[in-house]
Parts: C-alpha cells; sequence; structure tokens
C-alpha cells in the first residue's frame, strides 16, 4: 500500500490577493522570482540555475538579493523554457542559439510554433499564410527540395572537410 500524499491546502485570503495584485501589474513592470516562476510553470530554483548557465538573463538584485525580472527577461526566459521543454533542445544547445546573433531578440510566438507542429492540411486546403499572413513563409514543394538539396549539398561538404582535415 503506497503512502498518501496531502492535498495541496487551499489559498488562504493573503495569498489570493497577492494573486489578483499580480494580475493587475502593468505589462512592463518588475516581476519577482515566484510571479515569475508561477507565469512560467516553473519551481523558483530552475530560474535560479537558469541565471548562472544563461548570461543573458540579468534580473535587478536588490537588498538581500530579491530578484526583479524585467520584461525582456520574461521574454528571454519564456524563450528558453520553449526550446528545453518543447523542442527538446539540451542546455549547451540553447546557449548556443542564444550566443547566434538575433536570436535573443526573437520574440516566441507561440501560436505560429503549434501551427507549426500541426499535421499537414489535407489537399486543396488553404494554407496557413493564406488564413494568417502574419504566420510567417511557408515553403512549397519546390522551395523546399531545394532547401533540402541544399542541406544534402552540405552535409556532403561537411564529409570531405571531415576527410581533408582529420
Amino acid at each position: 500500500m503506497s503512502p498518501q500524499l496531502p492535498s495541496p491546502a487551499p489559498l488562504g485570503d493573503d495569498a489570493a490577493e497577492a494573486a489578483g495584485r499580480r494580475a493587475g501589474k502593468s505589462a512592463a513592470a518588475f516581476r519577482t522570482i515566484s510571479e515569475v516562476a508561477a507565469d512560467l510553470d516553473v519551481p523558483p530554483h530552475v530560474l535560479r540555475f537558469w541565471e548562472s548557465k544563461f548570461s543573458q538573463i540579468k534580473p535587478l538584485k536588490r537588498g538581500g538579493g530579491r530578484r526583479y525580472y524585467r520584461p525582456e527577461d520574461i521574454e528571454l526566459l519564456r524563450r528558453i523554457r520553449t526550446l528545453l521543454y518543447r523542442d527538446g533542445y539540451t542546455i549547451k544547445g540553447v546557449q548556443k542559439l542564444l550566443r547566434s546573433p538575433g536570436v535573443r531578440a526573437m520574440p516566441v510566438d507561440e501560436a505560429a510554433v503549434d501551427a507549426a507542429a500541426a499535421p499537414e492540411a489535407p489537399a486543396g486546403a488553404p494554407s496557413p499564410a493564406a488564413a494568417d499572413p502574419a504566420a510567417g513563409p511557408v515553403l512549397d514543394a519546390e522551395r523546399r527540395a531545394a532547401v533540402e538539396a541544399a542541406i544534402d549539398e552540405l552535409s556532403e561538404l561537411r564529409k570531405w572537410l571531415a576527410k581533408r582535415v582529420g
């Protein structure tokens, strides 16, 4: 027989009031680590760990080491969370991506990510780009074949270089 875990305690008046205040903050307001952790659905210790691994995360620290995250820090954390948890990147892989020029500034468009992961539409259905021009470019079969051919060619070049150098 396995032991029963206690059910979580209901929110008290103070906790409910604090949650209500957080919901009313402006988008430009700084957030505490507990607010960001709740928003991203990760424990606070994970955010502190990510700070140690990603130099781009720089929350403002006040007396006693209390952290305050800027909106741009929160967007970066949201992107890191998506790359790690949804896209399956490793910490090193995300670090490499963030060192690439322009990656940090790219916002996470959850709707576009979900649309890209959706199965292909049946033949004759309108393309997602036709329905939503903001969804981004959609490669037609000809362009996709050209991109795949270029990737194959680059792979062959990489193998050739590996033989010559190593």
